[in-house]
């Protein structure tokens, strides 16, 4: 039996009906371009085949019902109408949180009953939240016919996550879920939310992209990544434009030099403008057909993340420290950071040999065992009925 007759299985069990369909909607891997996306900036995500999938029906009558399989406990009801940002801070902020963006933006959404499962792991760094949030507005847009683009279902997605979830993440993890397309990385550019699909395909080079899931835990809406992006519109501020998006990369120095005694907000600014260029960089390597060439560029940025912008952790830098001296061709941690995941770019023929050696680090180090696996890039959400 497939995961989406699964899902409507046990929707059916569970409401004692059937639902009137099934979505699926993708966790997200970002192969470069961290923390750039509240800056404006460029970002250069693809989506997983791990996905959130969501067995829905329409209600008439203002009441929201959730349940997941993934979390112990019974369906938990809502009222429509008393959906308040900051209200809630379970699980199910995040679908209640969509629903209350759709319906603060005007849409005729009357209720719905749902039932969840999720194969993305959570706290991995790998936009499980997003997932969630995109699986349930694409079957409302479908189930109520809003007739919402794509790109607008992710901006609604982050403004659920935003206001009422309050966590104060960018555009990018909604529009991977949303937009990707299977074999190929999504380069957008988050001011105008262009988008333009770059050919990915590691598998026909001989080359693979591992995950490696440190098991450490990361929250984005704690204070560290609020910090971080107040830093960052700081640094805007002090430098008189409006996203560091607008710093060219070569005139960096001059906008270091001016921020004098500044010394946070200066790495934060130089990690942002020189991740825009790594993403620029990356993007014109995979034109060219030079994947390979992309390895180190990725763990460029990785001691970016980890020296100016401080949002590694001694398990991030150990999976790049190992898999590099294991002949990667190039490691970064992925995600907002603080814990959460990394990726090895690597020969196919490498992938036992350095999975095995970050595997072993982390039993010498004394830390939890790693969770590694293959990340193939893959189709966005999708009706999967």
């Amino acid at each position: 039996m497939g995961a989406a007759q699964q899902v409507a299985g046990a929707f059916e069990e569970l409401y004692g009906t059937a639902p009137d369909g099934v979505w699926a909607a993708p966790g997200r891997v970002n192969l470069i371009g961290e923390h750039t996306d509240y800056n404006d900036g460029f970002v250069m995500p693809f989506a997983l085949p791990h996905v959130a999938t969501a067995a829905v029906a329409r209600r008439t009558d203002g009441v929201l019902r959730l349940h997941s399989s993934d979390v112990e406990g019974g369906v938990v009801e809502f009222s429509l109408d008393a959906l308040e940002p900051g209200t809630d801070h379970e699980w199910t902020a995040y679908p209640a949180g969509v629903v209350w963006a759709l319906r603060e933006a005007g849409h005729p959404v009357t209720g719905a009953d749902v039932h969840l499962a999720s194969t993305v792991p959570t706290g991995a760094g790998l936009s499980s939240s997003a997932a969630l949030e995109v699986v349930i507005a694409l079957a409302l847009d479908d189930l109520f016919e809003l007739g919402l683009q794509r790109w607008q279902l992710a901006r609604l997605c982050q403004r659920a996550e935003n206001v009422y979830v309050g966590a104060p993440t960018g555009i990018m993890d909604q529009t991977a879920s949303a937009c990707c397309e299977q074999g190929h990385a999504l380069f957008l550019d988050t001011r105008d939310l262009s988008q333009k699909q770059i050919p990915f395909d590691l598998a026909a080079e001989g080359m693979r992209l591992l995950v490696v899931d440190t098991q450490v835990k990361h929250a984005h809406s704690g204070g560290e990544y609020g910090k971080r992006r107040a830093g960052c519109e700081k640094g805007a501020a002090l430098l008189g434009v409006d996203a560091l998006r607008d710093i060219p990369y070569d005139e960096l120095d001059s906008a270091l030099d001016r921020l004098g005694d500044e010394a946070e907000v200066r790495r934060l600014v130089r990690h942002v403008v020189t991740e825009d260029h790594r993403v620029e960089r990356v993007v014109a390597l995979l034109e060219a057909g030079d994947t390979r060439a992309i390895g180190p560029v990725l763990t460029e940025g990785h001691a970016s993340l980890r020296d100016d912008f401080q949002v590694s952790c001694p398990e991030l830098d150990l999976v790049v420290e190992a898999a590099n001296a294991a002949g990667a061709l190039g490691a970064r941690m992925t995600g907002g950071g603080f814990g959460g995941s990394a990726i090895v770019l690597a020969e196919a023929a490498d992938v036992d040999t350095i999975a095995k050696a970050v595997e072993e680090a982390f039993a010498a180090a004394g830390f939890k065992a790693p969770r590694v696996f293959e990340a193939v890039p893959s189709a966005g959400a999708r009706r999967a009925d």
